[in-house]
């Protein structure tokens, strides 16, 4: 677990980010989470961008294997089921609190009126992006976004297991 303030991510991180992606990696301030081999998992990002869009995404899940794995887990429609989860007392009251902390720990790298309030993933009260929600759980430690550690264990990957394409790359360099 990691939680702002961040390093700020070396050029080798930057690297492997922009290849997991696919296209440039953009306001990225730190990494919050690394696969066992050492390389980025989940980013954290700039509230604001550098051509002025807001980005409410704090914490962005770069990682192919555990972005396909999300998308999977959304095209096998287990969002509804998530979300049924949160009928339960105690799960939403945890899930207003991820949502609480998500947002304090963007604020320190910046206010920006646009998406204030606005966390991700569908927080307080929805399940919408599994992406963000298991970006966020893997960020801040099991235990505190209640959902995106639900679609973590759901999921066909895992932190603790390196499908990565080039193991380590973001340390090698």
């Amino acid at each position: 677990m990691t939680t702002p303030p961040f390093a700020p991510p070396t050029d080798a991180e930057i690297a492997v980010v922009s290849a997991q992606l696919g296209r440039e990696a953009r306001g990225v301030v730190g990494i919050a989470a690394r696969c066992t081999c050492g390389n980025p998992t989940v980013v954290a990002t700039l509230p604001r961008l550098a051509d002025g869009s807001p980005f409410p995404t704090f914490y962005y899940l770069t990682h192919p294997a555990a972005a396909a794995a999300m998308s999977t887990l959304e095209a096998e429609h287990v969002m509804p089921e998530l979300a049924e989860l949160l009928d339960d007392e105690d799960t939403a009251a945890a899930y207003l609190r991820a949502h609480q902390a998500y947002l304090a720990d963007r604020a320190q790298y910046g206010d920006v009126p646009e998406i204030a309030g606005v966390s991700a993933g569908g927080m307080p009260q929805r399940v919408k992006c599994l992406h963000a929600l298991a970006g966020h759980a893997l960020a801040a430690g099991e235990g505190v976004n209640p959902i995106g550690d639900e679609a973590l264990r759901r999921a066909r990957w895992s932190p603790e297991r390196c499908e990565c394409i080039e193991p380590g790359a973001a340390r090698a360099r």
